[in-house]
């Protein structure tokens, strides 16, 4: 092996342990010694490092393409998660459905009512909605935020089950604008204000399968490397935060574009 190919291979272990020792890779499992005699690795360490000294940019080029390529490979693994759990997604049975249930791109939202940003991100969704008829909305209720957030979405989805959910889109829409603590009264005088039966839905709210339906969301967003709300599910695409209706509109485009072909 010539001298200018053991030195190339030199560069290239010393640059894969300077990045790793920066956090972006695991050092490599083999090293100088393994490879070269003590006598070859003083002389080739010297080169090398006079070499990375006054081209210190190869360690930042290194680590780009090392961090692109962990995105490229998170992407993947993600689709496939996507791939798998595409009904437990998008038709997990429990779940609210609703802008136009025939529509040819889904949007599932994860959210919680007790979320700054869904309440600055409601009025968006809304106006989606109205401005594109053909979205299938899901609605995941993803209680982050402590009890009081899991008490509203267990009266969310306790309203489904009342009058066939008619008054569920109703009640959303006033937990997401209603200011204040999310208590139990003030919850189940909302729902009495939306045409719920405020009765029912205080004692259905008792129901363990509610709790059931919630960890099952729970257990979801964790594969799909959920953890805060809100979050979109727009086709195909995860949209983590608060994004406005025009940009929402965007990634409905480019998912249908996607699926035309």
């Amino acid at each position: 092996m010539s001298v200018l190919r053991i030195a190339r291979l030199k560069l290239l272990c010393v640059v894969l342990a300077g990045v790793a020792l920066l956090g972006v890779a695991s050092p490599p499992t083999a090293t100088a010694q393994d490879v070269f005699t003590a006598e070859q690795s003083e002389a080739i360490g010297a080169e090398v490092r006079r070499y990375i000294l006054d081209h210190p940019e190869v360690i930042i080029e290194a680590m780009r393409v090392l961090e692109e390529r962990r995105r490229l490979e998170d992407e993947d693994r993600r689709r496939q998660v996507m791939e798998r759990l595409g009904d437990e997604i998008r038709n997990d049975g429990y779940s609210f459905v609703g802008g136009n249930p025939d529509g040819d791109i889904t949007m599932v939202e994860f959210s919680d009512y007790r979320c700054g940003y869904c309440k600055r991100a409601h009025p968006q969704v809304r106006q989606l909605l109205k401005d594109d008829p053909n979205i299938r909305y899901v609605i995941k209720e993803f209680p982050i935020l402590g009890p009081d957030s899991v008490l509203a979405a267990k009266a969310a989805l306790a309203a489904l089950e009342q009058d066939d959910g008619e008054h569920y889109f109703a009640f959303n829409d006033a937990l997401m604008t209603q200011g204040g603590a999310m208590s139990k009264e003030m919850i189940l005088r909302t729902a009495a204000r939306v045409g719920l039966d405020a009765d029912d839905l205080d004692e259905a709210m008792e129901d363990p399968e509610l709790q059931a339906r919630i960890d099952r969301t729970y257990a979801l967003a964790e594969q799909l490397g959920i953890s805060g709300t809100p979050s979109f599910i727009i086709g195909e695409q995860i949209v983590p935060g608060y994004v406005e209706a025009s940009t929402m509109a965007q990634i409905v485009a480019q998912q249908r574009a996607i699926a035309a072909n």
